[in-house]
Formats: C-alpha cells, sequence, structure tokens
C-alpha cells in the first residue's frame, strides 16, 4: 500500500515539474513566454523552407535526367504575321529582319515596309542575349527545340519558339512567344547550373533600330529612351551615345531604341534594379538591359522573364501592354489635355476619313469653346484703343516722372472701367489647350503618310500628302504668316513704338519658324488663325454698328 502511494506521489510531482516548471520559469523570468504567433510563423517558414528543398531536389532531378545537348547548326526561321514579317536566327535567337506591314517607308502601298531590323541592325544582334559578358549569339552552342519549321499566324493565334543552348557552361533556354495580334514578343529565359559548382549568372536583352526609321528632323529624331520610376527620360545627343553612352541604374519598366513614331524596346519582368546601357555605333542606336545577377548553385535553375516591343508607337496598343510604355509618346506636361484632344480628333475622322479634314473640325470645335473668352480680349482691346490717345498724352506729359505717369494712367483705367490684364487672361488660359494640341499633332502616328489634299489643285504635284511633313512648296505656311499680319493690321497698335515694331516684325518670325513644321501643325496654326480673323472682323462690325446707333 505504501508503495502505490510512493508511485503516486513519484507521478505527481514528475507532473508538476513538466508542466510547473516553466511557468516558475517565467515567473523568475529565466525564460520568457511561448509566444503562439512567433510558433506558427517558425512553423510556416520550416515548412517554406521544406518546399523549397523540394522544389531544389525536383530541379536536380530534372537538371541529371536533362536530355544530351547537341548543337545544331543556325537556320533563318520565318514568321509571318498579319502584322510584321520576322525573321529569327535560331543561333542563339537574334532577329535579322522585323517588316511592319502597315508601316510604309515612302508614301506609296508598293514603297518597302518599314524594317525595324534593317542590315545594319541585324549586324548587332537585336534580342540576342549577353551572358555573363558573353554574347550568346556568337560564344554559345545551340539547337531548336521547337517549331521545326517557319511559322504562320492567323488572327487570335500564338507561337512558341524555344531555343536550347550552351553559354559560358550554363545551360540557357529560351521560350519566344510571337502573337499575331501584337507586336509585343513574350520570353521566359531558364539559366540551368549543369557543374558541380555553384556560380553566378548575369542576364542582358539587347534591342536596336537603325537612324533611318527616324525622318532625321528636330520633330523625328531617333533616341534613346527609357521609364525611370515612371518617368520617361531619353537622351539624343548623337556624340554623347558615341562617345560615353549612356547607363542608368534602378526601377526601369523599359528602355530601347525609338524615334517619334516608332520603337524598339526591353521590358523587364521585374523592374526593380534594372541597369539600362545606351549607345550609338555607327547608324545603329543600341540598349542593353541588365538583370541582377544571380546565383545558381549545381543542378539549380533560375527563370527570368522579359518582353518586346517591336513596332509603331500606337497609343492604344502600348496602353494595353502597360501605362508605362504608352508614355513613350511625349505629350508634354498638358498630356491630359493632349489625349482628350486626341480622342476628339480620331472621333472626327471616324466620320470624315481624312486627317487634315479632322484637324480642321477639331480647330473650328477649340475656337467655338473658347470664343467668349476671345471676345472678352477683343473687347477690352477695343476699350484700351480708345484710351490710347489720352495714356499717350499722360506719357508725354509726364515723361520725367515715371511714377506719376503710372498714377495718372491707373487713375484712367480706373475711370473708364478698363483693366489692363483682361485681354491677357483670356489668351493665357487657351494656352494648355494650344501647347497640348500642338504636342497631340506632333506625336500622333494616325498623321504620318495621311493626306490631307494630296496634289496641289489642278496639277499632279504631290503636295500635302503627308500631314506629319512640311509642306513642300512652303504655301500653307507663307499663307499663315500672312494671316498673322493681318491680324496685327487688324488689332489696336501698342503705344511703344518698338512694341509695334517688334509686333509687325512677329509674322516674319512665325512664317520662318512655320517652314519647317510638320504640315498638320501649320493646317491647325492657319485655320486658328483665319477664325480669329472672322471673329475680330464681327467684333469691329459690332462695335462699329454700336457707335454708328448712338
Amino acid at each position: 500500500m505504501q508503495e502505490n502511494k510512493n508511485l503516486i506521489l513519484a507521478i505527481v510531482l514528475c507532473l508538476i515539474i513538466l508542466f510547473g516548471w516553466g511557468h516558475f520559469a517565467q515567473y523568475m523570468g529565466w525564460v520568457q513566454p511561448v509566444d503562439p504567433a512567433e510558433v506558427a510563423r517558425q512553423q510556416e517558414a520550416a515548412q517554406q523552407e521544406a518546399v523549397k528543398a523540394e522544389q531544389r531536389r525536383t530541379e536536380a532531378a530534372q537538371a541529371a535526367t536533362l536530355p544530351t545537348f547537341t548543337p545544331a547548326e543556325g537556320k533563318d526561321l520565318h514568321i509571318d504575321s498579319p502584322l510584321y514579317e520576322a525573321v529569327l536566327y535560331t543561333g542563339g535567337g537574334p532577329l535579322r529582319s522585323f517588316k511592319l506591314k502597315k508601316y510604309h517607308t515612302e508614301l506609296s502601298d508598293t514603297s518597302p515596309m518599314v524594317n525595324m531590323v534593317d542590315e545594319y541592325t541585324a549586324a548587332v544582334a537585336p534580342l540576342g542575349l549577353v551572358i555573363n559578358g558573353q554574347p550568346s549569339w556568337s560564344t554559345g552552342q545551340w539547337s531548336l527545340g521547337s517549331p521545326a519549321g517557319n511559322i504562320s499566324l492567323t488572327q487570335g493565334q500564338q507561337s512558341v519558339i524555344r531555343l536550347i543552348g550552351m553559354v559560358d557552361n550554363l545551360r540557357v533556354e529560351r521560350e519566344l512567344t510571337f502573337s499575331a495580334d501584337s507586336y509585343l514578343i513574350r520570353e521566359k529565359v531558364r539559366l540551368i547550373n549543369t557543374g558541380e559548382q555553384a556560380r553566378s549568372a548575369r542576364v542582358r536583352y539587347t534591342v536596336a533600330s537603325d537612324a533611318s526609321n527616324a525622318a532625321g528632323s528636330q520633330y523625328d529624331a531617333m533616341r534613346i529612351a527609357w521609364d525611370l520610376n515612371g518617368a520617361l527620360d531619353e537622351e539624343s545627343s548623337e556624340s554623347t551615345l558615341q562617345d560615353s553612352g549612356v547607363q542608368v541604374t534602378g526601377k526601369i519598366y523599359w528602355a530601347g531604341a525609338m524615334s517619334t513614331y516608332f520603337m524598339a524596346a526591353v521590358l523587364p519582368g521585374d523592374p526593380n534594379e534594372i541597369t539600362v546601357r545606351g549607345l550609338m555605333q555607327r547608324s545603329v542606336y543600341r540598349a542593353a538591359v541588365e538583370e541582377p545577377e544571380v546565383l545558381l548553385n549545381p543542378s539549380e535553375s533560375r527563370e527570368l522573364s522579359v518582353s518586346y516591343w517591336i513596332g509603331p508607337k500606337d497609343r492604344e496598343q502600348l496602353m494595353a501592354v502597360s501605362e508605362e510604355l504608352a508614355k513613350s509618346i511625349d505629350l508634354g506636361m498638358f498630356s491630359m489635355i493632349a489625349k482628350g484632344l486626341l480622342w476628339l480628333l480620331t472621333f472626327f475622322h471616324g466620320y470624315v476619313h481624312n486627317w487634315g479634314v479632322a484637324i480642321i473640325l477639331l480647330t473650328v470645335t477649340i475656337k467655338a469653346v473658347f470664343w467668349p473668352l476671345t471676345a472678352k480680349s477683343y473687347a477690352s482691346m477695343e476699350k484700351m484703343k480708345k484710351l490710347q490717345p489720352m495714356m499717350q498724352s499722360i506719357r508725354e506729359k509726364c515723361k520725367d516722372d515715371k511714377e506719376r505717369m503710372n498714377k495718372e494712367i491707373m487713375e484712367l483705367y480706373k475711370a473708364y472701367g478698363v483693366n489692363p490684364a483682361s485681354g491677357c487672361v483670356p489668351i493665357l488660359i487657351q494656352l494648355p489647350v494650344f501647347f497640348g494640341l500642338y504636342q497631340a499633332l506632333l506625336t500622333a502616328i494616325e498623321l504620318r503618310h495621311a493626306p490631307f489634299i494630296a496634289h496641289l489643285p489642278f496639277t499632279d504635284m504631290v503636295w500635302l500628302a503627308d500631314l506629319s511633313a512640311r509642306d513642300p512648296f512652303y504655301i500653307t505656311p507663307i499663307i499663315m504668316g500672312a494671316t498673322m499680319f493681318l491680324q496685327q493690321k487688324m488689332s489696336p497698335p501698342a503705344a511703344d513704338p518698338t512694341q509695334q515694331k517688334i509686333m509687325m516684325a512677329l509674322p516674319i518670325v512665325f512664317t520662318i519658324l512655320f517652314l519647317g513644321f510638320p504640315s498638320g501643325l501649320v493646317l491647325y496654326w492657319l485655320v486658328n488663325n483665319i477664325l480669329s480673323i472672322f471673329q475680330q472682323w464681327m467684333m469691329m462690325r459690332k462695335t462699329k454698328t454700336l457707335r454708328n446707333a448712338s
């Protein structure tokens, strides 16, 4: 009986030690209480580590069972889609050619298609990978996984090209997806360390474009451009790009070579810690986008994702890819206004099917919206015109006392209820619209090779057949200058003789400036001037009628 009591006592003491020691130790401060949430986190971390370990074992098993790599001689693979004709070299994947079916080098539809990768561009291997500083297309060995032959895409179709190579003792697998409905090419790059030692790998993606894809004017120049932290930046100086090039590191959404209307760009899957390098080699603008370094254990693999845009800078198509890529179309500080005006311009074109007529309708619409403000400005100018003799008299009387002169002029304004700034304020309000429309018309690819009046009336001479190019005969800028001169003659002359000379010289200055402007922009200013003259004439007629009535 005593033995049973001793046994029970021993068990109770053991339980007290097992369950009470922890509480006692916590009470004494020897151990900290266990946080259930922390335990849960530790368990979750252990599970994730177990999953990663299993994934590494799976990758190692897959790497161990990879089929033997057998290099093959590279060949040209043709990809035909409704949007482009491309030629890709299977020895590493660089492009040999990339022709845009909907865009031609000249006005005629029978002229050659715009080739984003001509012979000069192909020489620097755009779309080729640079791995650990080595050009994979020339230092690596490659074979074609699929497809076996050329590709022909119809609406809605996609096709995947798989290339397998050995570069710098790394197995490299490229998976390029071409789409019939987009100029975007998507890629997955898989790096596999088939060696017995851990090593690092750094991948660089490349694109390029020849200067011939730009008109070469100040309104259509080739440059290296990139989006850093959501903001567009670019370098167009040939001397800078040839001598030192550009290098930028940070959150890069895209980078590439572009003109006003076309672009070849790289879009990294993860924009963080990306390095962009841009330079000019002869006539070719080349951009390289480099991923951060990755570490690979033996038999370990890593998959990277990237996309390429090779094609026109069409707003809707770019926006369908990303908002950042759409920023490659620089609409300036008044971009919201420019987007609205472009939408309205496209709306008018949908009815009249002529971009020149659409510009005229857009100009008339803008003028109608601002008609009241312009009328107010003209009314203020008319009041100022009446005060000119009295103001001149005050200036002559007080020419040696400027303080008194300014005081008497202000009293004159007050007596006749005239605000000297009221004529300028309506014009200032309209300036954002003018600047927005200027940038919109300057960058709209719809105006490229878009005709207004294709031939000079009663002749077979090509005239306004391309609204993105200057007027070949300078007819519209000269008429525009003449309308500016007429406006100046109709407006009240400035009180200061020097200002009068400057105002009369402005039409000449603007005419010279507009000689090289795209004809679409000149057309807008010309129509706007004609409408302004008409409105000014109506205001003058109304004022004359009121005078006669009184």
